[in-house]
């Protein structure tokens, strides 16, 4: 998969109950930066990162700025929502290697 470059804020997901809603903005040379909103950030925090992290770092996002809002999403949908807003960040609207992304054990 080519890296993905973000070109500007973008926002995915809900505050819908099992959903989570994420921005991402550009972070130039300063990392992934998360600030979390969860009410189960003492027990999940740690693993809801840690699957916001890995997912950018796949897309080849080594700097971003991140503000998740969770409420009680899975893995799974943190996975996906990640993948959206970063497609979206960087203005792909189409040709989705879902094949790949799928095959991704995160």
């Amino acid at each position: 998969m080519n890296k993905i470059e973000i070109k500007k804020q973008a926002i995915a997901g809900t505050l819908e109950s099992s959903d989570l809603q994420i921005t991402i903005d550009k972070n130039e040379n300063k990392g992934i930066e998360i600030n979390l909103q969860s009410s189960v950030e003492y027990q999940y925090g740690k693993q809801i990162k840690a699957v916001v992290i890995e997912t950018l770092k796949k897309l080849g996002i080594n700097d971003a700025c991140v503000d998740v809002v969770d409420k009680g999403a899975l893995d799974c949908t943190i996975k996906a929502r990640t993948i959206a807003v970063a497609h979206r960040a960087a203005e792909i609207n189409e040709n989705y290697d879902w094949e790949e992304l799928d095959s991704w054990n995160v």
